[in-house]
């Protein structure tokens, strides 16, 4: 079992004790320093009372060093004797009290890293307070403060992990102003994984139904940026905070406006505020965050920043990694592999699109997984898939490494004889059966179903709208 050494103690010192007393691997702490000595084994910390700086007081190995007096001039003394006595170990060095250029330039020479406490407290008040240049933190939470009643936090429709742990997130951000929120949603929560995130981390999210946006001062849209576009609030409906990472279509209003289409995940950007409001997330909200960026960056293979890789770094040691397990491995249904049996059977394949219709589905759900699975298929990217029930048409589209918008496009095809929308990768529709249920004998429903469907989706594919490409306004537009 690997062995930790302490060499010297202080407020630091003790500081980083608290911090790895759960960590595997036995402490053993060397200090002169009688009463930080006293303190320590006060926490069963295995002490021995000698001069940090004296190697032959040292134990036989050490994996990790940790250096933490406050006297620079002795902190140097001891990295370098850890150094020498262990040549692979990790060593992580305290500055301590006003330490000279040449100390620390000495301490960095010979420690695998250095920490400044004086130092990260004036970054973390920098971040915070917009100090560093970066001003967005400190203006969501202007704009937070100046509401006079609660906020209401939209996802976009039938919300993906992303979009409800986004939601879920930027409530905890008002709370920190004393601002309450209510994280919402339209649609529903049908896939699996989904279904699974949002039972066994019991998260707190409400349906819109029944939601009075006139009952809230503000409102908040994320993981999509306009009001009435793929989500349950009336088009125009007027925005106070918008927090997105996909490309705008159009001018965006509100009086905080974060879009980052670089950016992976808006779980990212939640994350950010979270960390550079000095707010640790919660084990249910740090997994949640976790999982929508794994979700969205498809595991850091698709569309992924540096900020996306940070912020999972940082939420990797608060998330419960069994229930993550739990929800990353639901059970796949029948119905399921059916639809998915069903779309690759009847796809229809023009140059790199591929439309499906799977007739009569019980799951609305399994459309959005078979049209996620068909994008496996070699040279395509574009898919469509769809099916009918209960008099209603619904349709579940996905791109990856096209040029055109799906969102737009669903929407210039069934938009004027139902309801489309979504983002520019990911996006849905539902039609009115209507009159198509009057189908002759000759014909079947998923005929007359895939005829009228495919028709318009492929007119409307010859004029197909690419994605968005502008850049977001830099600053927020009333």
């Amino acid at each position: 079992m690997a062995r930790r050494l302490l060499l010297g103690c202080s407020a630091v010192g003790n500081t980083l004790v608290e911090r790895t007393r759960e960590e595997r691997g036995e402490l053993v702490a060397i200090t002169d320093d009688t009463g930080w000595a006293s303190t320590l084994r006060d926490r069963n910390v295995a002490t021995v009372e000698a001069d940090p700086t004296d190697a032959s007081a040292y134990p036989d190995r050490a994996a990790v060093v940790l250096v933490a007096s406050d006297d620079p001039e002795r902190n140097v003394a001891a990295a370098e004797a850890a150094r020498e006595r262990y040549p692979d170990a990790m060593i992580v060095a305290h500055v301590g009290t006003s330490p000279t250029a040449a100390q620390q330039s000495a301490l960095e020479a010979v420690a695998d890293r250095v920490v400044d406490p004086v130092e990260a407290m004036a970054t973390r008040v920098c971040e915070a307070t917009g100090a560093d240049g970066d001003e967005l933190p400190a203006r969501l939470l202007s704009t937070l403060r100046e509401l006079s009643g609660p906020l209401l936090v939209v996802a976009h429709d039938n919300p993906d992990p992303d979009a409800i742990a986004s939601a879920i997130g930027l409530a905890r951000v008002a709370e920190v102003v004393g601002v309450p929120a209510d994280p919402c949603y339209g649609g529903e929560i049908a896939h699996q994984e989904n279904r699974a995130l949002v039972n066994l981390l019991d998260l707190s999210l409400s349906t819109f139904d029944g939601i009075d946006p006139d009952d809230y001062d503000g409102v908040a849209l994320v993981d999509h940026s306009r009001a009435g576009i793929n989500d349950s609030l009336p088009e125009g409906h007027s925005v106070d905070i918008v927090v997105d990472h996909h490309p705008p279509r159009g001018p965006v209003a509100g009086s905080f406006v974060d879009i980052r289409p670089d950016v992976g995940a808006t779980s990212t950007l939640i994350e950010e505020y979270l960390s550079r409001l000095g707010v640790e997330p919660d084990r249910e909200l740090a997994t949640a965050l976790l999982y929508g960026i794994r979700i969205d960056t498809k595991d850091f293979t698709r569309s992924t920043s540096i900020p996306d890789f940070e912020a999972a770094a940082s939420l990797s040691p608060l998330v419960d990694e069994s229930t993550l397990e739990r929800v990353e491995s639901p059970s796949v249904s029948q119905e399921t592999l059916r639809v998915l049996a069903n779309a690759i059977e009847g796809r229809d394949v023009r140059g790199s699109t591929v439309a499906s219709c799977v007739g009569e589905i019980t799951d609305r759900d399994t459309l959005a997984q078979a049209s996620e699975r068909l994008l496996d298929l070699d040279g395509i990217a574009v898919t469509f898939v769809y099916g009918y029930t209960n008099g209603v048409i619904y349709g579940s589209a996905r791109s990856r490494g096209a040029d055109l918008d799906v969102g737009e496009l669903l929407r210039e095809a069934l938009d004027p004889v139902g309801s489309a929308g979504g983002h520019a990768t990911m996006a849905g529709a539902q039609v009115p059966l209507g009159i198509l249920e009057e189908v002759s004998e000759a014909e079947s429903m998923a005929e007359v179903v895939e005829t009228f469907v495919s028709g318009r989706f492929f007119e409307a594919l010859d004029d197909a709208p690419t994605q968005p490409t502008g850049e977001p306004p830099e600053f927020p537009t009333e």
